[in-house]
């Protein structure tokens, strides 16, 4: 397992010029990838490191397959052109010029970035919570698009690739169970997927920029003058602003703690704040407009928890021969399908 210490952290000090030393520090986060592999080298781990100067510090180890080090240099680079744009961001250390320097720490190869540790995480979104953010996103869509910025990365939440807030590909995987149970209720579906799909592909043509890709409970902030802040750009690359844009709010409506006053109707008010917001600072094209019921009922229709997630789920219920269960599930997926819910 990777381990560091203070000598090892300090090093990383110097080596960004911070003269102040660390005292001590603690796990933020840390990717146990040797549970699965006991022989991988893979890291991630991101400690806060306490200095004696009264600053804390964030420290990020990584050696992982899909960020190699000219990726996270890019993502680095994104987050500083936002924050010397006016969007509130913490502070990236730079080393000779760039933000990650290379080091092996106990055998392990491992690159390395330095940045502000940022108080004041958000986890509960509320109204004015997700205009605010829905503002944020536009000012930074805004600012990449302005500078041509770009990060040669994957990003989470792209309708056109295998993503994280729906799967297709897990429902037609199954075609062959699926088939015997209902073959009619199916091609219906997998017809209507096609349908939907055609809609939103010619907007994989728009020109894509750099993204930070994650806005979750895990990377906002809120400043003590009340601004929204974020960090964490791990998930950074290039996206259609629109799918980001979209897709950002179906997660910050479905996937984050919400006030428990909040009735019924959250998901959609949640949403529609959201939009507002970022409609406020950018204006979707009458292209975008037409093609947005088209994509949400795809993301409602194949949503993330009810093909995966849950213990009742599409796939669980396939694999576990619960034939009334699927048979629901399908009538329910082809409902969604067949939804169209405008842009407001």
């Amino acid at each position: 397992m990777f381990v560091i210490a203070l000598d090892d952290i300090n090093i990383v000090l110097r080596d960004y010029h911070i003269d102040a030393e660390c005292f001590s520090f603690t796990e933020l986060q840390r990717y146990h990838y040797e549970e699965d592999n006991p022989d991988s080298r893979e890291v991630r781990l991101i400690v806060k490191a306490e200095l004696k100067d009264g600053r804390s510090l964030v420290i990020r180890f990584k050696n992982e397959e899909d960020a190699p080090q000219d990726v996270i240099e890019a993502q680095s680079r994104f987050a500083a052109l936002l924050l010397a744009n006016g969007i509130e961001t913490p502070k990236a250390y730079a080393s000779e010029g760039v933000f990650t320097r290379a080091y092996s720490i106990n055998g392990y190869d491992v690159v390395v970035t330095v940045e502000d540790f940022k108080d004041g995480e958000i986890r509960t979104v509320d109204l004015q919570t997700a205009e605010d953010t829905g503002k944020l996103l536009a000012r930074m869509h805004s600012i990449a698009e302005a500078n041509d910025c770009h990060v040669d990365c994957k990003v989470l939440f792209d309708p056109l690739a295998p993503n994280d807030l729906f799967f297709y590909e897990s429902f037609k995987k199954r075609k062959e169970r699926l088939l015997l149970i209902d073959s009619s209720l199916y091609n219906r579906i997998v017809q209507q997927h096609d349908e939907l799909m055609s809609h939103i592909a010619p907007l994989g043509e728009e020109m894509r920029y750099a993204v930070q890709g994650d806005i979750s409970d895990c990377n906002l902030y809120r400043t003590e003058d009340g601004r929204i802040g974020i960090f964490d750009f791990n998930r950074c690359g290039d996206n259609s602003l629109f799918f980001d844009a979209v897709m950002q709010a179906v997660f910050i409506s479905r996937l984050m703690d919400y006030p428990e006053e909040m009735d019924a109707r959250r998901e959609d008010i949640i949403f529609s704040s959201f939009l507002k917001g970022y409609q406020q600072i950018r204006s979707f094209t009458e292209e975008q407009k037409e093609a947005f019921p088209y994509l949400y009922a795809l993301i409602t229709a194949f949503w993330g928890d009810d093909m995966k997630w849950v213990d009742n789920s599409c796939t669980k219920s396939v694999d576990e021969a619960d034939d009334n269960a699927v048979r629901q599930w399908m009538e329910d997926i082809l409902k969604r399908e067949m939804t169209m819910c405008p842009l407001t």
